[in-house]
């Protein structure tokens, strides 16, 4: 019986060493909670084709997590000035007039750029029977464009200035320039309300592959002409004390956005497959889209810097800004340059 005893007392003292020494342990770790980066995109397949990787889990992060939400351009140009998203896509031409109103923003990445041979991206079209036949039959006619104040109509306009020496004031120029939301465009254009229209990305490709619709004119090769290198038409901006807050948070965005539209770039058809049952959009779009309309590089050139500079430069002599910085002085220091 003794002998039993003195076994029950080991075993209780073994026991309560063990416990005493799980106590002792160091408890663990939790793990710490992912910085989340919210960020506005422009409302459209194509562009939802670019952030898609992001949002179906084919670019992750350890440490952020990134909210994405499209919008349209006015609305993202709204966005903007309110700071109500962390990192938003809005116009190259949004940065100095920000500025001039106190509003300081920083450029992170290149978002959109015309393709270096001009492409079909800036092109105006008309209904397939209409009279015209060039850019200078539409004076005194109705041209539609998504946002007036946006990039790309000031590009268009800088293209039409410089190319077909047209007077493109919005008030008592040669045309009669009037915003209409995307989707209606092509409504619109059919039912002769208006003229003529700049169409975006999946607007475009549906009337080129439309008997309902014909191209005017390309513009985006006297676009990158008149800028000197291809035309920054979008870009994605952060603002300097949020940067400055979490500097390893928005490194890691940057480069989550460039994996993102570097894994379309590599899986056209996957990206397409998925998206097309979603958007209801023609697979071969999205190709033709990153081929021949446009470059989402997410990284920011030198040429990038200079078309930019131009852009600004082009925009004050039209009077749409006052004055304007360094484009140089607006990249944010840790952008993926290239």
């Amino acid at each position: 019986g003794g002998n039993t005893i003195m076994r029950k007392e080991i075993r209780t003292t073994l026991l309560a060493y063990a416990f005493a020494a799980l106590l002792a342990l160091p408890a663990a770790a939790p793990a710490p909670a992912k910085e989340t980066i919210t960020f506005a995109y422009l409302l459209d397949p194509a562009y939802a084709a670019v952030v898609w990787p992001l949002t179906h889990g084919k670019v992750t992060s350890d440490t952020v997590d990134v909210n994405v939400k499209s919008l349209d351009i006015p609305a993202l140009l709204q966005a903007t000035g309110a700071k109500t998203y962390d990192v938003v896509m809005t116009a190259a031409i949004g940065v100095p007039q920000a500025k001039s109103r106190g509003l300081e923003l920083s450029i992170m990445a290149t978002a959109l750029r015309n393709q270096a041979h001009g492409g079909k991206g800036g092109a105006i079209y008309v209904k397939a029977d209409s009279p015209y036949k060039t850019m200078t039959d539409l004076k005194g006619k109705t041209l539609a464009t998504q946002s007036l104040p946006s990039t790309g109509t000031t590009l268009m306009r800088i293209g039409l200035w410089k190319t077909y020496g047209l007077n493109v004031a919005f008030d008592g120029g040669d045309l009669r320039w009037v915003e209409v939301p995307a989707t209606a465009m092509p409504g619109a254009l059919l039912t002769r309300r208006i003229d003529a229209a700049e169409l975006t990305h999946s607007e475009a490709y549906n009337a080129r592959n439309s008997k309902d619709f014909r191209v005017l004119a390309n513009l985006d090769d006297a676009i990158n002409k008149a800028i000197g290198e291809p035309a920054v038409v979008a870009i994605l901006a952060g603002y300097p004390e949020k940067l400055a807050a979490k500097p390893a948070a928005y490194k890691e965005f940057a480069r989550m956005v460039k994996a993102s539209a570097d894994y379309t770039r590599a899986h056209v058809d996957e990206v397409a497959g998925a998206l097309s049952k979603e958007d209801k959009m023609d697979p071969a779009f999205f190709s033709e889209w990153l081929n021949e309309y446009t470059q989402v590089p997410m990284v920011v050139s030198d040429a990038d810097v200079k078309a930019i500079q131009r852009l600004w430069e082009l925009s004050k002599e039209l009077n749409i800004i006052k004055e304007y910085p360094s484009a140089e002085s607006m990249i944010w220091k840790d952008a993926i340059r290239q």
